[in-house]
């Protein structure tokens, strides 16, 4: 979501009230907004480059508000309090218009066919007799900005330019160039430079490089002339210095290029009406002509307004309110969408300033936020759903519950990555691994969609190799890889990846953790019908030290000892054992069907594997006792009495399935007939829990009841037989005296026996406020904490940026004696030195 930051007073005034923080705060959330942070633009730059940086900025406080990502009305200080106003019912929503010209001669932008292989499309307005203060001059510059951060996706689909148009004169001419063939004064500049010159200049500007891949490839650049020569920009890059707008400009020329014209019409819609409220006119817009290379001549801006259709039962049902339709009327008009009635249906204006409006359901949601979220009443389903997590997640969960079991800590890594990454780095062409590129990759970093977990692991342990060895790492999570057979020409594909890293290369502990996840997937250590490893060779890995994994004759994967050039290529100098499986082929395994309720039977003849699957017994019995606390299950009253209890219920008890649930599904003869549909929803469920029902939770009552036992013939009293007593009706006198002896002397031997302690190892960070604070006497602070089971261990100091280093401390404790907390609290006393405290690192001993 983009933010947006306002002045606090300014944004007052416009509202004309003053709300506390927490006032404006709930407005925001009425209004579908959020406060992200109060704050100023010396806190800023004091967070961001320190304090003596931030010396000189400004104390005034600053709103950041986070905005929906296609509001764009909301991107500047006028649209927003122009919303909040109408929202409160204290403004009509404005009337936008387009005007002709007092002179009669619209200004007129000509586009020439050259265009077409850079940026073919433009549009054009004129703000006519507008009066610029600092703070909206200020305010006309930043939406320009946002809207090139957002719908204009960094000026590659639409670049906008600003010009005073009483400095030049038209028709205009948006053509392109050769880069030898253009020379201006850029915005700001005291000289000319040609397009070359400018695209080297700019190379080191922090904010127009990024912009330049745009077009520095092209064989011509687009450029926009005056009828006199005198250039206006050269998008998508940099305006003329000649014609920049200042605060004494009265008439602005608004020009907008683009590869996408829909973008164009709604980014030019959207700087006409935000700021046309401070025209001689308020909200209306000189319209200007576009002469294409057809010779087609289309008038901007549009400032279509346009209406749409609903019932008001529409927004009622979906919302989860009773409003009549001329309620939700005055709803939606609260939201700048004026709505009439008739009947119960709405018509429903959207004006030029809401292109986020397309379908009727942005208009219920635009209803839900003006009712209130906090007011919709909070109503039970209609109707029953058991949600089950999908069987290849579940797989994941249960996997890495026990891989952590296993002593191996999770790392979660990026799934983009360099090419070198996943080719050079692991001794492999790029051509081979089958690899997903990005198009227009933002970083280096991030070039390809990742074929496997490895690096991810790898540059993990390169970042902490100066963590504790032994590093035992593991991740589960999707690779990419090209496949022509689906519809976007990829697929993803879990794999489960363990890195190993050492003085030893420990090929025994990646093979020992392989064994334990096939005794988890119930798969045996036997060739054919199981899983075996056979010697393979691959780059990756040490030769004559990699294996691959065969399941059921199939392969799924490779474990082995890394190459000595690939641990080096990730700046590793230690051995390291690795492996690498796909966990997909495993969906459907027996196993897999016992981990996963929500995996039918029949998924047993589906898995990947060839397999053969026995004869299963049949793990739902009838009980011969068909009577519960509902009735006897074998008639129509005791069917209709138990679909009545379950017709606001998931469960015979609690929130999930469970014994009783089972007992009750046992005592039901014969699937229910379909009239008692809440009664054949529950069964259905139950039925598919048959091959975990064991695993069940116990009961908490009992639902069924037993059937009479059978009359007893045998005369014998119960009192007459006793099969576990002893002829003496008490212990002997020397028996409990043996028994207590030997209780006492194993409480003896046992109280003898130390405790074990447990023990952590702890890493904090400790940061100072400034880089003028004496680190040497903020660690000899630290050190001064004692405590009963503290003890200090190595430091170092380690660079933050700015000049600034923190301390990094690492110290063992006895964990009944010493926690964090009292740790923190301990060193954060040290006020006139010590900012934070973090806890960089934590592992048992």
């Amino acid at each position: 979501m983009p933010t947006v930051g306002v002045k606090r007073d300014l944004l007052f005034k416009a509202l004309g009230k003053t709300y506390s923080d927490e006032e404006f705060d709930e407005l925001c959330f009425e209004f579908g907004l959020e406060l992200d942070e109060i704050t100023s633009e010396k806190e800023i730059i004091s967070r961001e480059q320190g304090n003596v940086k931030a010396s000189s900025a400004s104390d005034v406080i600053l709103y950041k508000i986070d905005v929906p990502a296609n509001r764009y009305d909301l991107l500047c200080l006028e649209g927003l309090a122009r919303g909040l106003q109408v929202f409160k019912n204290k403004l009509d929503a404005p009337r936008y218009r387009r005007v002709s010209p007092v002179s009669g001669d619209r200004q007129r932008l000509i586009i020439t066919k050259e265009t077409a292989a850079v940026r073919p499309h433009a549009v054009a307005a004129v703000l006519r007799n507008i009066t610029f203060t600092q703070e909206r001059y200020d305010s006309f510059i930043e939406l320009q900005e946002k809207l090139h951060q957002n719908i204009c996706r960094k000026r590659s689909l639409v670049a906008i330019g600003t010009h005073d148009l009483d400095t030049i004169s038209g028709p205009f001419t948006f053509t392109a160039k050769r880069p030898g063939d253009i020379s201006f004064r850029p915005l700001n500049q005291t000289k000319e430079f040609t397009a070359t010159q400018l695209m080297s200049l700019y190379k080191t500007d922090s904010h127009l490089k990024h912009y330049l891949p745009i077009i520095e490839d092209k064989p011509v650049y687009p450029i926009i002339y005056d009828s006199n020569g005198v250039v206006l920009s050269m998008p998508p890059i940099i305006n003329g210095d000649h014609s920049k707008i200042t605060l004494q400009t009265k008439n602005v020329f608004i020009e907008c290029t683009a590869t996408d014209l829909t973008k164009a019409k709604i980014v030019l819609d959207m700087m006409v009406t935000m700021f046309s409220e401070y025209c001689l006119q308020p909200f209306t817009v000189e319209e200007a002509e576009v002469v294409c290379p057809d010779g087609r001549t289309i008038i901007y801006p549009e400032l279509a307004y346009r209406k749409e259709k609903l019932s008001a039962e529409f927004i009622n049902r979906k919302v989860g309110i009773n409003e009549s339709a001329e309620s939700i009327a005055q709803l939606l008009t609260r939201m700048c969408l004026l709505s009439q009635t008739t009947g119960d249906e709405l018509e429903v204006e959207i004006p030029p300033t809401r292109p986020d409006v397309i379908h009727a359901c942005d208009i219920m949601e635009d209803a839900a936020v003006a009712y209130g979220f906090n007011n919709i009443t909070r109503t039970i389903p209609r109707t029953y759903t058991v949600a089950n997590q999908l069987p290849l997640n579940k797989l994941t969960e249960l996997l890495r519950q026990d891989l952590a079991a296993a002593g191996f800590t999770e790392a979660l890594n990026f799934a983009l990555c360099s090419q070198e990454d996943i080719a050079d780095k692991l001794g492999k062409r790029i051509s081979e691994t089958g690899a997903v590129h990005i198009s227009n990759p933002k970083t280096a970093d991030f070039q390809v969609a990742r074929t496997t977990l490895l690096p991810g692991l790898l540059k993990t342990i390169a970042a902490n190799r100066k963590m504790p060895l032994p590093l035992k790492l593991f991740e589960i999570s999707d690779v990419v890889l090209k496949d022509q057979n689906k519809d976007v020409g990829a697929r993803n594909s879990r794999r489960f990846s363990a890195v190993y890293y050492n003085k030893t290369p420990g090929f025994e502990v990646i093979h020992g953790l392989l064994d334990r996840t096939m005794q988890l997937l119930e798969v045996k250590a036997v060739r054919g019908g199981g899983y075996h490893i056979q010697a393979a060779d691959d780059s990756t890995f040490f030769p004559g030290r990699c294996a691959e994994i065969f399941v059921c004759g199939k392969s799924v994967g490779r474990l082995g000892v890394l190459h000595p050039d690939v641990i080096s290529h990730f700046e590793l100098t230690m051995p390291c054992s690795a492996l690498e499986m796909d966990i997909e082929p495993f969906l459907g395994h027996t196993a897999e069907t016992f981990l996963t309720h929500d995996v039918p039977l029949q998924e047993a003849v589906q898995h990947q594997f060839v397999k053969c699957v026995a004869s299963q017994q049949t793990l739902l019995s009838h009980p011969l006792s068909t009577k519960t606390l509902f009735g006897d299950m074998s008639t129509q009253a005791g069917l209709k009495a138990l679909d009545d209890f379950l017709a606001d219920r998931s469960y015979i008890e609690g929130f999930e399935a469970s014994q009783a649930d089972a007992a009750v599904f046992d005592a039901i003869p014969s699937p229910p007939p379909q009239t008692f549909c809440h009664l054949r929803r529950w069964y259905n469920h139950i039925k598919s829990f048959q091959l975990e029902r064991t695993r069940l939770p116990s009961a908490k009552a009992q639902f069924v009841l037993p059937e009479a036992p059978p009359a007893s013939t045998n005369d014998t009293s119960e009192d007459e037989i006793d099969l576990f007593g002893s002829d003496d009706d008490e212990e002997s006198v020397e028996a409990a005296r043996v028994r207590e002896q030997r209780l006492l002397e194993y409480a003896a031997k046992k109280s003898k026996k130390s405790p074990l302690i447990a023990k952590s190892s702890i890493l904090l960070d400790v940061k100072p406020w400034d880089d003028e604070t004496d680190m040497a006497k903020l660690e000899a602070c630290v050190r001064s904490v004692s405590m009963d089971g503290l003890l200090w261990g190595q430091s170092k100091l380690v660079p933050v940026g700015y000049g600034i280093r923190k301390l990094q401390i690492g110290c063992v404790v006895e964990d009944d004696k010493v926690g964090t907390d009292l740790l923190e609290e301990a060193i954060t006393a040290f006020e006139e030195y010590v900012q934070s405290v973090d806890v960089a690192a934590f592992n048992k001993v």
